[in-house]
């Protein structure tokens, strides 16, 4: 082998190596960009979403969905206390309305129903559901009322308040583990 042939295997490898690395790194940007900009995934961690969402599901949020917001849905934000931990919650009162629980009953009096009305949750919690404490909070402007679906087992905006908007990561759309429950997470129509 004379140093021409040695030359040119060395320089096919290493353009190999070089292609290689360049779809790597194009890759890792592309991962990167979905992941800061478009979707994420959450763990759901505990049981304060049973019966809908159980500890250890994997769940894809979608973070451009956080401009469009809408009661009932199902979203990844971070916990107020401690913006390191992320949790999964349902969206009850939206900015600028007032929330009461009374009797185990969510009344929501806002600009369209100023007398207020009682949420129906029977599409996703069952009807013998306690919700506590009797209480109300105003909602600011920029703030979210976010309560886990399992009631009795959640930290939620009624122990630390309304959720800051900023706090919110998206609206969670798909089940992406374990296998046999792939689906994906409907809006609740109210």
């Amino acid at each position: 082998m004379d140093w021409l042939d040695f030359k040119e295997r060395v320089f096919q490898k290493l353009s190999w190596v070089f292609d290689f690395s360049k779809f790597v790194i194009g890759l890792t940007i592309i991962v990167l960009i979905i992941h800061f900009f478009i979707a994420t995934i959450f763990v759901v961690s505990g049981q304060s979403m049973e019966p809908n969402f159980h500890n250890g599901e994997y769940l894809l949020v979608n973070r451009l969905a956080v401009r469009n917001l809408k009661r009932g849905d199902v979203v990844g934000l971070y916990y107020p206390g401690n913006p390191k931990e992320k949790y999964i919650k349902r969206i009850i009162g939206l900015p600028g309305e007032k929330i009461q629980i009374k009797k185990s009953k969510i009344i929501i009096y806002n600009q369209n129903r100023p007398e207020g009305f009682i949420l129906y949750e029977g599409l996703y919690i069952p009807k013998e559901t306690i919700t506590e404490p009797n209480k109300t909070w105003q909602i600011d402007k920029d703030e979210y009322f976010v309560i886990g679906d399992n009631r009795e087992n959640s930290s939620d905006s009624r122990l630390w308040g309304p959720l800051p908007k900023k706090y919110l990561v998206g609206r969670a759309i798909l089940i992406l583990w374990p296998f046999r429950r792939i689906n994906t997470i409907s809006r609740v129509d109210y």
